[in-house]
């Protein structure tokens, strides 16, 4: 049977590319890897890690333990950086093209699925863009796409579409599929969070990722928003739980209600107002 390899991350990005392994479980035999970099300058990359620098990422630190719980928790084969099978795989499915395996990418057929909303392509992303090739250096999803090394870009919407080819995607590499962890509305209507009529408040990881963000004025916004609606707060799983509970507890009502884990799509379904930062 054919083999493929699904480049995992986040929580989101793990569950939508196990998803898409079931799928295709008749023609592929699933494996999968935390996301990683291997190409010319894998020494760099592997100093990195070795100093804990890149902690606050998904290659790295309590996202990727989540991953490889995930893996173990669902009996799913982690052939982590191709050094535990090390097989020639038929397929890779990518949630990112910004950290690859440029190896195997450039001699194994490849899929691109978006995952989720691209980070604001804000004036240090135009910047990378315009002078260098290295769109890892906005910290962020902003310049998705733009390593251009995908056979095949699965992406969000006709909007997404323009977006990825802006970026620097080849047109006719794109195709607008949606995104298979947040389509299936009716799944996530029937679900078993058990509240319902309140504002919901969804978090990023900006700070984790060395970007500004004024959480002060960001819940102060949201509870204007609110107008003494009941407030449910949840933090992005990147997210400094300590500071952003405390930050919360400061600053929003008494009564406020804070989640650092959960199904965030359930609470989306459940909710009468969705804010988020961007």
């Amino acid at each position: 049977m054919k083999k493929a390899l699904y480049l995992i991350g986040s929580p989101n990005q793990t569950t939508q590319m196990h998803g898409i392994a079931q799928l295709l479980q008749d023609d592929y035999e699933p494996y999968f890897s935390q996301l990683y970099y291997d190409g010319w300058m894998r020494r760099f990359y592997k100093w990195l890690i070795r100093n804990e620098l890149l902690k606050t990422t998904i290659v790295q630190g309590h996202i990727k333990e989540k991953a490889d719980k995930y893996l173990a928790q669902n009996q799913l084969r982690n052939d982590f950086e191709n050094r535990v099978f090390g097989h020639d795989y038929d397929l890779i499915v990518c949630c990112s093209d910004i950290i690859v395996p440029w190896n195997l990418l450039k001699k194994t057929k490849s899929v691109f699925v978006q995952e989720g909303m691209t980070d604001p392509l804000n004036l240090w992303a135009r910047l990378v863009k315009k002078f260098t090739n290295f769109p890892i250096l906005t910290i962020s999803t902003a310049l998705n796409g733009m390593n251009n090394i995908c056979d095949v870009y699965c992406v969000a919407s006709p909007g997404y579409a323009e977006h990825f080819a802006k970026i620097g995607v080849d047109k006719d590499k794109l195709i607008v599929t949606g995104i298979p962890n947040f389509d299936n509305i009716e799944k996530l209507r029937n679900n078993s969070f058990p509240h319902r009529g309140y504002v919901l408040v969804a978090t990023t990881d900006m700070r984790e990722t060395f970007r500004p963000d004024n959480r002060k004025k960001f819940i102060k916004q949201a509870t204007r928003i609110a107008a003494g609606r009941p407030m449910f707060f949840k933090f992005h799983p990147n997210e400094n739980m300590a500071r952003a509970t405390a930050e919360v507890e400061k600053w929003a009502p008494p009564g406020t209600r804070i989640f650092t884990s959960g199904n965030t799509e359930e609470m989306i379904a459940n909710c009468v107002e969705l804010i988020t930062q961007y």
